[in-house]
């Protein structure tokens, strides 16, 4: 995980409970990204606080392709954030380093699916 950035940022769905219990470990705030503002209310796409010139850290729970983390690192990119950097707790080894990488973020994951295959015994 980077030590310099200013929020975390937690996917819709599956990137929020993770991106909150980190938040509450680590004490930084944490923004509820959606995939698509909504078109009511608030008309947000990230609750939580404000983006703009906030250096974000995206948190998602499995990557695949890595479609919806470049969905939505270039919606916030366009409404101020900077993104960097992208943490989820399994990659399942398809194509998503190589697309988040073509975007210029680093990703880290917590876990590989091999690593997990492997220690399960398969």
């Amino acid at each position: 995980m980077p030590s310099s950035f200013d929020q975390l940022a937690g996917l819709e769905m599956g990137g929020i409970p993770i991106a909150t219990a980190l938040s509450l470990r680590i004490q930084k705030q944490v923004l509820f990204v959606r995939k698509e503002a909504k078109e009511y209310g608030t008309c947000k796409l990230a609750e939580g606080g404000g983006i703009d010139n906030q250096e974000l850290l995206i948190v998602e729970d499995v990557v695949t392709s890595g479609g919806a983390i470049i969905d939505a690192v270039n919606e916030l990119r366009a409404r101020g954030a900077i993104v960097n950097n992208v943490v989820c707790v399994i990659d399942r080894e398809g194509s998503g380093r190589e697309n988040l990488e073509k975007l210029g973020l680093k990703f880290s994951p917590l876990f590989t699916k091999s690593e997990l295959e492997k220690a399960v015994g398969l």
